[in-house]
């Protein structure tokens, strides 16, 4: 129930703070329109803001890819039998959800990888991914916890195998809980992307910034980078969306 009513409110949230931009665009429309060609158009600034922009999208897909795969793994020894397993897993999603995104990045590249010629932008795929894990597996383990149990059992009297009913009623079952907050935390990642200018990572956020500070007057690339924020938001929701129409994801 909460996370259905979490996902109206993120729903709620978006259309009122798109009706409020497409008002303030529309009495403003000719001046945004010239101050915007030539702030993004005839300044070329819109080359710097896709090359930020693609660095954005890289590490919001590597984060929630990795970050998926390292969650289901966290999410396994969190709820092993196994006593030490089981205090591994507590540990490491608390360590790892209770940090700060910028400090976990500025830690893993001013420390970990101080001495090593590792690229800022691999270090910052790696921080992401293990804050996103981290959610991931409690997202994934409280879909799990809250699954018929009787069904479970049910279909193992019936002669099913663990793995059969891990893959066949687990899996489908726990991920139609866990859809709507597994969508809400890859646009939080999303959001979480714009911190990577700590350790020099030149992504779309920090882009905006040096155009803003470029062209003197900050306004217009901060509302073109709203834009493209919310423009990203959408599309990772048109993609839920369509998917589960066509039942890919359901």
């Amino acid at each position: 129930m909460l996370s259905k009513k979490l996902h109206k409110i993120i729903n709620i949230s978006f259309i009122v703070i798109t009706l409020a931009l497409i008002i303030w665009g529309a009495l403003h429309m000719k001046t945004i329109y010239f101050e915007f060609y030539n702030t993004v158009i005839l300044s070329g600034a819109y080359l710097g803001i896709w090359k930020g922009l693609k660095i954005t999208l890289i590490l919001t897909i590597t984060g929630t890819f990795f970050g998926t795969i390292l969650g289901a793994l966290i999410c396994a020894v969190r709820m092993s039998k196994i006593s030490s397993l089981n205090f591994l897993g507590q540990f490491l999603i608390a360590v790892l959800r209770g940090t700060p995104v910028v400090m976990l990045l500025m830690f893993l590249y001013f420390f970990v990888f101080m001495d090593n010629p590792i690229d800022a932008l691999y270090v910052a795929i790696m921080g992401y991914a293990l804050n996103t894990g981290a959610n991931m597996a409690e997202i994934f383990r409280t879909s799990i916890e809250a699954l018929n149990q009787k069904e479970i059992e049910a279909a193992r009297m019936l002669g099913f195998s663990k793995i059969k009913v891990f893959f066949y009623i687990i899996i489908p079952q726990s991920w139609h809980i866990a859809k709507p907050v597994y969508e809400s935390s890859i646009i939080s990642l999303l959001q979480w992307t714009s911190v990577a200018g700590y350790i020099s990572v030149t992504e779309l956020t920090r882009m905006i910034n040096g155009m803003g500070s470029r062209i003197g007057n900050p306004f217009y690339s901060m509302f073109l980078g709203i834009v493209i924020y919310l423009s990203l938001a959408y599309i990772v929701r048109f993609i839920f969306w369509i998917t589960a129409k066509r039942g890919v994801i359901q």
